[in-house]
């Protein structure tokens, strides 16, 4: 991703949604709780600046490659950009507040009062890029595709809805199995609507160098395969005077550049030949930048404040492999992790230790005992949650910071020697079949190895032996979605809603579906049932405790070693870029950024 593996793009994306109020009829707008923040008559969000200048070129960095400019299936590594800039949904998304969604390719959203239907009624001045309407047909053809042969995330949320038809001259009804996924309606407001009757089913499903036609404001201008992208802004945009748009996407030209090594990325940043970066390394953040430019003014560097959660970055054990099918060897791995010495040494202290998988939010579960509504969720499943976190006193493992970790060290061996694992000849291995305790460690980027390979050596002391090995881009995501790894770092973030997004990333159903975000291969029907009382919950406080339940379940089920988090969005860059006064809740928004004009 352009601003680090995981930029407010990516939670445009992946962070959605949760319980909604029946909508009486068909409104503009709708809010996760109580009214939308803008009224029938805005003009603009208030983090834009309406009056922003449109013109000149902004050039971001990639690391990696990219095979395919179709994000939506399987098949290939996507380029960056697609859908966010050219392929639009029905309902567009408000930054500064929680989860609101205003009309864009829709006019008006109507969900029935039993919620078991929703209605989108287009906007008649809606139209792709090649100036042909948004029709009904498109709406219906692009659902059934991503139903059918889109990435599993679609495919999960999809396999809802049944039935879908047209309704008078513009609108589309979607109906529901059942009305007990609250947030079905809002999903299907944020899908991706493309010119499906432009393609056949076949050629959506096969990785491509042929963009899809969307209705957004840019449109692909330049491609150099595996190396950059560029986007045009299309003088013609149907929306470009949109109360949602207005103040947005001003650059001319917006390009992706990629790259195989990340120090070479920075340089590339550090000369001027990427305009902005976001720095999710303490330690670059700290030293990195002690340059003349930085000094003299003509690079910015600033720090965003950011309402979401901070989600779960962690070190992800596989498992679906027989190395990790013991919960007591992970937690011994897990304990094992040095996160006082690593800040200290690797990040000059800057980070903040990772408890919870919606860390830095009132959804988190740490330090608070479960309510009466947790104990009743989890009562079916007494062995899901360990007592000390369903008390809210589990504390994380620490250390001195001075590198022995020794008493760490002696509670991971204990736990080890528990699940039948003996020393031998210096090394661990399993006491009945005389394996050895060993595992890989996949990456993509040599940014990564420090951490990994520091991992690694906090293992050695016990006769646990760890390997790091990096892969380019497309061969780690060709074994990312079939699971071919034993651990890999990942980053699950989160937003003030979690909702069907869960099932995509913990649900049994799609443990073994390629290309999910179940890296960690859970099959919990504890962690099922808490995310199905997430998105059937009717009030604020019950989805509250259904998000913390669920918390509880996968904490307990010791499926990573968590990490770190950085507390603020650290950005870099040249100063011809400006920025609006006011950063939204989501954090900063490059698509409201533009160029002083000389």
């Amino acid at each position: 991703m352009p601003f680090g593996k995981f930029s407010l793009f990516a939670a445009l994306i992946i962070g959605t949604l949760a319980c909604h109020p029946a909508v009486a009829a068909p409104q503009p707008s709708i809010a996760l709780h109580g009214t939308a923040r803008y009224g029938d008559g805005f003009t603009a969000f208030s983090y834009v600046n309406p009056q922003a200048p449109k013109g000149g070129k902004l050039t971001l960095g990639v690391l990696g490659s990219f095979e395919n400019l179709n994000p939506l299936i399987v098949r290939g590594v996507p380029a960056s950009g697609v859908r966010e800039f050219s392929v639009e949904s029905l309902m567009a998304r408000s930054l500064d507040e929680p989860f609101t969604l205003y009309g864009l390719l829709a006019e008006t959203i109507d969900v029935a009062d039993d919620r078991k239907s929703v209605t989108f009624t287009l906007n008649p001045a809606a139209k792709f890029s090649d100036r042909q309407p948004v029709t009904q047909d498109d709406v219906i053809a692009s659902f059934e595709l991503l139903k059918t042969k889109g990435r599993p995330n679609h495919r999960t949320y999809f396999a809802k809805v049944p039935k879908v038809e047209k309704v008078g001259d513009r609108g589309i009804r979607f109906t529901f199995e059942d009305a007990d996924d609250r947030e079905l309606p809002l999903i299907l407001g944020v899908m991706p609507v493309f010119e499906a009757r432009a393609m056949t089913p076949e050629q959506f499903d096969s990785s491509s160098m042929t963009p899809l036609i969307g209705s957004g404001p840019y449109t692909v201008s330049r491609v150099d395969a595996g190396r950059s992208l560029t986007y045009a802004r299309d003088d013609g945009y149907w929306g470009k005077d949109l109360p949602v748009n207005r103040g947005r996407f001003n650059f001319d030209e917006i390009r992706f550049d990629y790259f195989r090594d990340a120090s070479v990325m920075l340089e590339a940043f550090r000369s001027g030949t990427l305009d902005l970066r976001l720095e999710e390394d303490p330690g670059r953040w700290a030293d990195a930048y002690n340059i003349p430019a930085v000094r003299d003014g003509r690079i910015i560097k600033a720090e965003f404040s950011i309402g979401l959660p901070a989600g779960m970055t962690a070190l992800v054990f596989n498992t679906r492999r027989a190395v990790f099918a013991d919960p007591r060897v992970r937690r011994a791995l897990m304990t094992l992790f040095d996160f006082e010495w690593t800040n200290r040494t690797l990040y000059n202290g800057l980070f903040k230790r990772t408890t919870s998988y919606f860390e830095r939010s009132y959804l988190a579960s740490t330090g608070i005992p479960a309510d009466a509504y947790e104990r009743q969720l989890l009562t079916p499943y007494p062995d899901a949650v360990r007592p000390e976190f369903l008390a809210g006193t589990y504390k994380f493992p620490e250390s001195d910071g001075g590198g022995g970790n020794r008493d760490n060290q002696k509670a991971a061996f204990k736990l080890l020697t528990e699940a039948g694992m003996i020393l031998k000849g210096g090394q661990l291995v399993d006491g009945k079949t005389g394996q050895p305790l060993t595992f890989e460690i996949l990456a993509n980027s040599n940014a990564q190895e420090a951490l990994l390979l520091s991992y690694t050596r906090s293992l050695a002391p016990l006769g646990i032996a760890a390997r790091v090995r990096v892969v380019d881009s497309a061969q780690y995501q060709e074994r990312l979605s079939s699971y071919d790894y034993d651990m890999i770092q990942n980053t699950w973030p989160s937003s003030l809603s979690p909702g069907n997004e869960q099932l995509f990333r913990w649900s049994a159903k799609t443990a073994d579906a390629q290309g999910s975000f179940n890296f960690a291969g859970v099959k919990n029907p504890a962690a099922d049932a808490m995310i199905n009382a997430m998105l059937a919950a009717e009030t604020e406080e019950n989805f509250i405790s259904s998000v913390r339940a669920l918390d509880r379940v996968l904490l307990s089920g010791d499926y990573v070693v968590p990490l770190f988090y950085t507390p603020r969005q650290w950005v870099a860059y040249w100063a011809k870029l400006k920025h609006p006064e006011k950063t939204p809740l989501f954090g900063y928004a490059v698509d409201t950024w533009w160029v002083e004009s000389k």
